[in-house]
């Protein structure tokens, strides 16, 4: 089995490259991001996810392993197979993957090509539980989990509330205040972390 590969990018192609490790070509499937962030003739290490089935062995690469796990989650989903899985990291990054499935925001997963919004609503509806156990994201996924614990609406629930009243989308009204939460801590309320969430987004333009 074949968990991580360091060599030379040897060719680049649509959704795959070839990496030259001492003189053996492994062709491995990628997302797009991380297609972008290879060069031919440069050094490539990536984590790996072998597939191994009757008639063959395909290989997936990843930056970091925090990818490689949301791909493993993401292929545990009815009608996400490996192809839409890399489809969702090209148009999404980790942190932006665990935001919209911590926030139940269907909308961006749909920026997937091939994912329409019953594929979307089941990702996040099945995953949302899983989220918490992701290292990136922590952050949001506490907020999520916190919303949850407190019917009443803890600080921070109520932070991302007032952000989406003021006009920014769920999931980066989730992100602002995590990351205002972790700067601040958890005993900061609600105005503070409103602030601090406004200070991360910028101010909202209009027309």
């Amino acid at each position: 089995m074949i968990a991580k590969l360091k060599g030379i990018v040897d060719t680049l192609g649509e959704d795959w490259v070839i990496v030259d490790v001492s003189g053996v070509g492994y062709l491995v499937f990628c997302s797009g991001r991380i297609l972008g962030r290879l060069a031919v003739g440069e050094a490539a290490e990536l984590h790996v996810e072998t597939h191994v089935r009757e008639d063959h062995i395909h290989l997936y690469g990843f930056i970091d392993t925090a990818e490689r796990d949301w791909f493993r989650l993401l292929t545990t989903v009815q009608g996400v197979g490996a192809k839409v899985a890399l489809g969702i990291l090209t148009a999404l990054s980790v942190d932006e993957l665990t935001q919209a499935v911590a926030a139940q925001d269907k909308a961006m997963i749909t920026r997937a090509q091939g994912v329409g919004p019953k594929l979307a609503g089941r990702i996040t509806s099945e995953l949302k539980d899983k989220v918490g156990g992701m290292v990136l994201g922590a952050g949001s996924a506490a907020i999520s989990a916190g919303a949850e614990a407190s019917p009443g609406g803890s600080a921070s629930a109520d932070a991302v509330s007032a952000l989406v009243n003021l006009g920014y989308g769920r999931s980066e009204a989730l992100g602002a205040v995590a990351h205002a939460s972790g700067k601040l801590g958890h005993e900061a309320d609600v105005a503070a972390l409103i602030r601090a969430g406004l200070a991360e987004l910028g101010p909202r333009e209009h027309g």
